[in-house]
C-alpha cells in the first residue's frame, strides 16, 4: 500500500518509512507531482492537519496523511502554539521564533511548555487523527547545535538537556512528534 505523507521533506519521510510496518511505501508530494501551497489556515493543529490531508486526498484520490505541530508555552497562554512557524513573522525565522519566546519570558518565573503534534490519517475515505505531546519546560538561554525549530530552548521534563542538545535518535525516542506517528503507526499495524 502507498500512503502519501503531506510533506517536501524527503528525509521527514525516510524518516517515518523506517518505522512503517512492511508493505506500506510511504510517498512525498513530490512523487504524486503536488506542488501546491496548502494553505493552513486553521485555528488548531488538528485543523490544519485535516486541511493539508484533505487536500491531497480529495484532489490526488490518495491515502494519506499530514501533520502540524506547535510549542505551547503556558506564560504565554499557550501561544505560540498553531502560529510557531511564524511566530515572529512570515519569514518563519527559527532564531527570531525562539528570540521572541525568550524575550516574552525574559522575567517569568513559570517557563512551563509542551510540544504539541496532530497527525490526520485519511485511508480509504475514513479520518483518524493522532497526537504526541512532551511537556517540558523552556531554557532561558539556548543550547545545543542540533535539531531545528525551537529545540535550542525547549528542555523535555526529566531529561536535563535540550533537544538541540540530544542526537537525533535520542530525541527520536521521546519526541512529540515521535509519539504521535508512533500512534499512527500501531494503528496501521492492526
Amino acid at each position: 500500500m502507498e500512503l502519501v505523507f503531506a510533506t517536501q521533506n524527503r528525509n521527514k519521510a525516510a524518516e517515518i518509512q523506517r518505522l512503517m510496518p512492511e508493505g506500506i511505501e510511504i510517498l512525498t508530494l513530490q512523487d504524486i507531482d503536488c506542488n501546491d501551497d496548502i494553505p493552513e489556515t486553521a485555528p488548531t493543529l488538528e485543523g490544519n492537519a485535516q486541511i493539508k490531508a484533505r487536500w491531497i486526498a480529495e484532489k490526488y484520490k490518495v491515502n494519506c496523511f499530514a501533520d502540524d505541530t506547535g510549542l505551547e508555552v503556558e506564560a504565554l497562554n499557550g501561544e505560540p502554539g498553531v502560529l510557531s512557524a511564524r511566530y515572529a513573522g512570515e519569514a518563519r525565522s527559527d532564531e527570531a521564533n525562539m528570540n521572541k519566546v525568550l524575550g516574552l519570558l525574559n522575567e517569568s518565573t513559570n517557563r512551563k511548555a509542551r510540544f504539541r503534534t496532530a497527525i490526520c490519517l485519511i485511508l480509504d475515505n475514513e479520518e483518524h487523527l493522532f497526537e504526541g505531546i512532551v511537556t517540558g519546560e523552556i531554557r532561558p538561554e539556548k543550547a545545543g547545535d542540533s535539531g531545528f525549530g525551537y529545540d535550542p530552548i525547549f528542555e523535555p521534563e526529566q531529561i536535563g538537556k535540550t533537544f538541540a542538545e540530544m542526537t537525533m535518535d535520542q530525541k527520536n525516542e521521546r519526541s512529540h512528534r515521535a509519539r504521535a506517528f508512533q500512534k499512527m503507526i500501531s494503528y496501521l499495524s492492526n
